[in-house]
C-alpha cells in the first residue's frame, strides 16, 4: 500500500506478504501429496516468481534432490517420482508425453505427476489422451496468484498476457485474473464498487460482479471479517491496457523506470557486475574516511553478471530512489553520502570505547554504506546511456509527439534513426507513438518505413508489423484509415490531451508544477492511465493540481507539499463525456453494499450521498495486460496526495514498457 505520507512511515493495511505465505503453503502441500524423494522439472519462465515466494532450501526439505529445467530432449532422473511444474501450454505438455514415451521405450518406471499453475485445463488432458499416456500422470493444481512484489504491489507475473488477449485472441487470463482478484478480496475485503474501463475490463466486471455477489449471499468466515475491516477496502478500479497504449510507448523517467528500460527488471531482479553486488570487504575504522560518494565506475559489458533483487525489505534507500525523477537521483544521492559521511563522525566517536556499541552503530552505517554504493554504481551504469544522441534524439521525439509539434519532421526523424541504426525497439515504439498521437501516418511514408525496418533488421520481424497493424490492437495504423477498420479504431488523443490535462509546461516558471503533478515521471507527460484513476479516487487532481491549492504563502516558500481529504468513490461522474471518448466499454457498479447487520448485495448505480469518512481507506487498481514502473510511481504520488486514501496495484503481467517482444509470438 503507497502511504499517506511523504515520509513513507505509515504502515500499509493490507499485508500483501499473507499472500506470499498461502502459495509457499499450497506449494509445499502440493509436494507434500508426492510420498518420498522426487525430481521437480520447471518451466523456465517460473523460475523468477517461484523465487518470489519460496526458497530452493525449503524444496530440498520436502523431498526435491534435483531440479530439471522443462525443455525438449530426454530427461535423466534417478528419483522414482517426477514432478512437473508449468502452466498449461500446448508446447509444455507435447515435452512431458514426449519424456514419458521416452521413458517408457527405455523400460524405465516413473511416477509422473502434473502441477499446473494456476489450474487444470481440459486442453490438457485432451493432449496427453492424444498422446495415450493420460493415465500415466496424475494432474494436479498450484493455485499460485497474485505474487507480492512490493509492499502495495501484487502481480500474476503473467508472461505475455498483453500479446494473448490483443494479438492471440485468448482470454483465458481475463477468468484467471477475476479468480485472482476474489481471492484477494477473500482476504482483504469485499469491493463494494467496482469501476472499469475498457472491452476486456467490462468483461471480467461483469463476471466478477456476480460472483461477488453469490459469495455475499453466504455468510463470511471469522478470519475473513477481521482482515475485511482491517484493510477497508473501498473499490476496486480495473483498467484495460489499450485504454492507454502511450505511455508504456514512452521512455520511462524514473529511477526505478530507467533501470528497466536500459539494464532490463525481470521479476523484481536485474543483473549487475558482481564487483556492485559484491564489493570487496572493506576495513570498518577506515569507512569513515572514505567518500561515500567515491564509487568506481563498472564495466558492465567486462564484468559477469549476477542477479540482484530490487527490494525496500532489505534496501530502505531504494524506497527513496525508486520513484525520483532521475534527474533528482543525483542529488539525493550526495544528501545520503553527506549524511552518512556525518553519522559515521558523530555516532561512532561517543561509543569508541564501547566495542560493542561501535561494532552494533558501524555495522547499521556500513549496511547503508553499501546501499549507497549500490545505488550510485547503478546510477554511473545508467548515466552514460541517457547521454547518448539516440536516447536523447528519442526524447525529443516522444516529447514533440506528445505536443503534435511537425509530425511529418517527427516521422522523417524516426526514419533517420532507422539509417543510423538504432535499436528496433526504440524505432517501433516511436513508429506506434507517432500512429497513435496523430491519428495514423500516410500510407505511402507508413510502407516506406516499414519495408525499412524488414530491410534493416531482418524479415523476421513482419509479423510483429503484422501484429501492430491488426484491428484488435489498432496501433501502426495509415491515414486516411483503410475500409476495413472502422474509425472508431482511432485514439482521441487532441481531446484527452486538453481535457485530462496531460501535457505540462516544461519552461522554467512551470517546473514546480511538474514536480508537484503526476506528470513528474514522465517530465511534464502526465499517464493517461493515472489520469483515469484520479477521474474516480481524487478528481481534483485531473482539473488542476490540488497539492497547490493547499499551499500556504509560508508553505510555498519551503516547497512543502499539500494533502486534500480523501472523497468518497462515486465513479466516472464529472467525467463521463470524456471517459466515454476513450474507446472501451465504460463499467460503474456498485458490487456489494455494506449494511449494519452485515453485507448485501447489489447491482444499483452508485450514489454520491455518502459523507466523507475520516478513517482511511485502501483503493485496488488492477492493471489488466500490465503497468510501467512510472505508472506504479504516480499512483503512489497520488496515494500520498489523498488524506485517508491508500492505493494498492494489482496486475496481471509482468511489469513492462510495450516492446517488440511482448506482442511476438511464442516459439513453440
Amino acid at each position: 500500500m503507497a502511504s499517506n505520507d511523504q515520509d513513507g512511515q505509515s504502515k500499509p493495511l493490507c499485508d500483501t506478504n499473507l499472500l506470499k505465505e498461502i502459495a509457499k503453503k499450497d506449494l509445499v502441500n502440493a509436494l507434500n501429496a508426492v510420498n518420498g524423494a522426487k525430481t521437480l522439472v520447471l518451466d523456465p519462465d517460473l523460475a523468477g516468481p517461484l523465487g518470489l515466494v519460496i526458497e530452493v532450501s525449503l524444496l530440498k526439505q520436502h523431498g526435491v534432490d534435483k531440479m530439471f529445467w522443462l525443455e525438449p530432449g530426454p530427461l535423466t532422473s534417478t528419483s522414482t517420482n517426477i514432478v512437473y511444474l508449468c502452466r498449461p501450454k500446448i508446447k509444455h505438455v507435447k515435452i512431458v508425453a514426449d519424456q514419458i514415451k521416452r521413458h517408457a521405450k527405455e523400460a524405465k518406471k516413473h511416477t509422473y505427476t502434473l502441477l499446473l499453475i494456476p489450474r487444470v485445463s481440459t486442453l490438457v488432458s485432451r493432449i496427453l489422451e492424444e498422446e495415450g499416456v493420460l493415465g500415466e500422470v496424475t494432474l494436479s493444481a498450484f493455485n499460485l496468484q497474485f505474487i507480492p512484489l512490493a509492499e502495495d504491489v501484487v502481480s500474476l507475473e503473467y508472461d505475455h498476457a498483453f500479446r494473448e488477449l490483443w494479438v492471440d485472441g485468448d482470454e483465458t487470463v481475463v477468468f484467471d485474473s477475476a479468480q485472482a482478484l476474489i481471492s484477494l478480496q477473500k482476504l482483504f475485503g469485499h469491493f463494494p464498487q467496482v469501476v472499469g474501463k475498457g472491452n476486456f475490463a467490462q468483461a471480467r466486471l461483469s463476471r466478477l460482479a456476480n460472483l461477488l455477489t453469490r459469495q455475499s449471499k453466504s455468510s463470511t468466515s471469522g478470519a475473513e471479517n477481521v482482515l475485511s475491516s482491517a484493510a477497508n477496502v473501498d473499490s476496486l478500479i480495473v483498467l484495460d491496457r489499450k485504454v492507454d497504449l502511450i505511455t508504456p510507448l514512452l521512455t520511462q523517467l524514473t529511477y526505478e523506470g530507467l533501470i528497466d528500460e536500459l539494464i532490463g527488471i525481470k521479476n523484481s531482479h536485474v543483473e549487475l557486475p558482481v564487483s556492485l553486488v559484491n564489493p570487496p570487504a572493506a576495513n570498518p575504522a577506515s569507512s569513515s574516511s572514505a567518500s561515500t560518494s567515491a564509487t568506481p565506475i563498472v564495466n558492465v559489458k567486462k564484468d559477469s553478471k549476477k542477479k540482484h533483487h530490487l527490494t525496500t525489505t532489505t534496501d530502505p534507500l531504494y524506497a527513496e530512489l525508486r520513484d525520483l525523477n532521475f534527474s533528482s537521483v543525483g542529488r539525493k544521492l550526495n544528501t545520503v553520502a553527506r549524511r552518512l559521511d556525518e553519522d559515521y563522525k558523530v555516532k561512532a566517536k561517543p561509543l569508541f570505547f564501547s566495542m560493542t556499541g561501535l561494532m552494533q552503530v558501524l555495522g547499521g552505517l556500513q549496511t547503508e554504506h553499501q546501499s549507497l554504493r549500490l545505488h550510485t554504481g547503478i546510477s554511473e551504469l545508467i548515466l552514460p546511456l541517457t547521454r547518448t544522441e539516440v536516447f536523447n534524439k528519442s526524447l525529443e521525439i516522444q516529447q514533440n509527439l506528445l505536443a503534435s509539434y511537425e509530425v511529418s519532421s517527427q516521422v522523417a526523424a524516426i526514419e533517420e534513426l532507422i539509417a543510423q541504426g538504432a535499436d528496433m525497439q526504440i524505432v517501433v515504439r516511436l513508429l506506434c507513438l507517432a500512429s497513435i498521437t496523430a491519428g495514423g501516418i500516410k500510407a505511402k511514408t507508413l510502407e516506406n518505413l516499414k519495408r525499412e525496418i524488414l530491410q534493416s533488421y531482418g524479415y523476421e520481424y513482419l509479423p510483429l508489423l503484422l501484429a501492430l497493424a491488426q484491428p484488435s490492437l489498432a496501433v501502426l495504423l495509415p491515414n486516411p484509415l483503410p475500409p476495413s477498420i472502422p474509425a472508431s479504431t482511432k485514439y482521441p488523443f487532441s481531446l484527452v490531451r486538453k481535457s485530462l490535462r496531460l501535457l505540462l509546461d516544461d519552461n522554467p516558471e512551470a517546473l514546480e508544477e511538474v514536480e508537484n503533478d503526476i506528470g513528474f515521471v514522465y517530465s511534464g507527460w502526465a499517464p493517461i492511465s493515472i489520469r483515469l484513476v484520479q477521474c474516480v479516487a481524487q478528481k481534483g487532481g485531473v482539473i488542476s493540481n490540488p497539492a497547490e491549492k493547499e499551499k500556504t504563502s509560508d508553505e510555498r516558500s519551503k516547497s512543502s507539499i499539500g494533502k486534500v481529504q480523501a472523497h468518497p468513490i462515486v465513479g466516472w461522474r464529472g467525467f463521463e463525456d470524456i471517459v466515454s471518448a476513450i474507446p472501451g466499454e465504460t463499467v460503474a457498479v456498485e458490487a456489494v453494499r455494506r449494511h449494519d447487520d452485515g453485507i448485501g448485495p447489489a447491482l444499483t448505480p452508485m450514489s454520491a450521498s455518502s459523507p466523507i469518512r475520516e478513517q482511511t481507506t485502501t483503493t485496488v487498481v488492477f492493471f489488466l495486460g500490465g503497468c510501467t514502473y512510472t505508472e506504479i510511481a504516480a499512483l503512489r504520488w497520488v496515494g500520498r496526495q489523498n488524506k485517508g486514501k491508500l492505493i494498492m496495484r494489482a496486475l496481471d503481467d509482468s511489469l513492462h514498457v510495450l516492446t517488440a517482444d511482448t506482442l511476438q509470438a511464442e516459439g513453440s
